[in-house]
């Protein structure tokens, strides 16, 4: 059976031809010098499965000596999950990793107790007008892995599923959806996957999972019988099998995410997310001190704690 086989809508029943809960306009905000399209967290919604930020950067031209530049700062209690469709960033962090994030592989950055990290553009490219454009998100911790060590992944874009089928391309970056599992190892139930859809495709989404969504990047989108269009985030209602078409004249692309929702709630604050305000108070108390440890190759550097 094809993996893209879905329920058509129920003429008549109203919760299988409105299956939008919730639609976020992403906020424009600055990370280090650079401006971002943030859709999560929102005052709408505050998380979709274990996912609780959701930033677009671009796509955008730079120019000479401009860029993004975000200098080492801290993270407890979350997994950064960086992933771009164009330009180039580098990562470092205080594991001694040292890597550039390219179009297409996945840098997935687990805090557990406590990390540093810093993104970066090289002095290389820096000196050059270029292009960025791709997703960083977060993906909250389960309060038992909170506290654990931290770890880096890095996968490059071969080394993730891809599906492709009458005019509809998944690629699977964490978790599993169709049939198909990244190779990620994730502490979540989650799914998270990069597609792109021809004109007149359509991709079902099925109800196995609670809480769903879907960000828009590109394209004309159909939803039983509703267009949707533009940077927004669609957030689905659960129980709701439904399917995903692209009705404009030119390919569309989207991210599809979402998974099972803790079972605890995450206090955030700045960098830091935790299922305790006291630990989120504590790791205030060790970066003011300087007691999280430092990034090789990137020691003069570091963002102040907020005040």
């Amino acid at each position: 059976m094809s993996w893209l086989h879905g329920p058509d809508p129920i003429p008549g029943v109203s919760e299988s031809i409105d299956p939008i809960e919730t639609i976020v306009l992403p906020r424009t905000s600055d990370i280090g010098g650079f401006e971002v399209n943030r859709a999560l967290p929102s005052v709408r919604r505050r998380m979709v499965g274990p996912f609780l930020f959701f930033d677009q950067l671009g796509p955008a031209e730079i120019l000479v000596g401009g860029g993004i530049d975000i200098k080492p700062h801290p993270h407890i209690g979350l997994a950064t999950v960086t992933y771009l469709f164009d330009g180039e960033l580098y990562h470092r962090d205080s594991l001694g990793t040292s890597q550039a994030i390219t179009p297409g592989a996945l840098n997935w950055m687990s805090a557990g107790k406590g990390i540093v990290h810093s993104e970066r553009e090289t002095e290389e490219r820096r000196a050059q007008p270029r292009d960025i454009f791709g997703i960083q998100s977060w993906v909250a911790l389960p309060k038992d892995k909170e506290e654990g060590t931290a770890t880096f992944q890095h996968l490059e874009d071969s080394a993730q599923p891809h599906l492709e089928e009458a005019g509809v391309s998944v690629k699977v970056i964490a978790g599993e959806i169709y049939g198909a599992k990244a190779q990620v190892k994730t502490e979540s139930d989650l799914f998270y996957a990069d597609v792109t859809l021809a004109p007149g495709a359509r991709l079902p989404l099925d109800a196995g999972w609670e809480e769903r969504a879907l960000y828009i990047l590109s394209g004309r989108l159909t939803i039983s019988g509703q267009v949707h269009e533009g940077a927004q985030l669609l957030v689905f209602r659960p129980g709701d099998a439904l399917v995903i078409e692209n009705s404009g004249n030119e390919p569309a692309r989207l991210m599809l995410l979402g998974g099972e929702p803790l079972s605890e709630r995450r206090y955030i604050w700045w960098n830091f997310v935790s299922s305790s305000r006291e630990k989120i108070e504590q790791a205030k108390e060790e970066w003011r001190r300087g007691q999280f440890d430092i990034v090789p190759g990137d020691e003069e550097d570091f963002i102040p704690l907020p005040e």
